[in-house]
C-alpha cells in the first residue's frame, strides 16, 4: 500500500514538472511570436496566425501581467517573461518536491 502511494505521488510530481515545462515552452513561443510580429514577419489577414497569436496571448498574458505590475519600466525592454519563467520553474520544483 505504501509503495503504491509513493508511486502515485511520484507520478503527480512528474506531472507538475511536465506542466511547468509545457507552460515555459508556451511562454517562449509567445515571446518569439511577439518578436516576429514586431519585426513584421506575420502574414497579414491570416486566420491561422491570428488564432495562434490569440491563443498564446490569452494563455500567457494573465500570468505575465502579474510581473508587469511589479517590475518598473525599462524603456522598450520587458523583463516580465524572464522573471515569470524563473518563478514558474522555482515554484514548480518546490511543489513537485513537496508532493514527493
Amino acid at each position: 500500500m505504501i509503495l503504491a502511494l509513493t508511486n502515485v505521488r511520484g507520478t503527480i510530481a512528474d506531472f507538475v514538472l511536465a506542466l511547468t515545462w509545457v507552460y515555459t515552452l508556451v511562454i517562449f513561443a509567445y515571446i518569439l511570436s511577439s518578436l516576429a510580429f514586431t519585426a513584421g514577419l506575420r502574414v497579414p489577414y491570416s486566420r491561422t496566425s491570428d488564432a495562434i497569436l490569440g491563443f498564446l496571448r490569452d494563455v500567457c498574458e494573465p500570468y505575465l501581467r502579474i510581473f508587469r505590475r511589479i517590475l518598473p519600466s525599462f524603456g522598450g525592454l520587458d523583463f516580465s517573461p524572464i522573471i515569470g519563467i524563473i518563478v514558474l520553474q522555482v515554484v514548480g520544483q518546490l511543489v513537485a518536491n513537496a508532493i514527493r
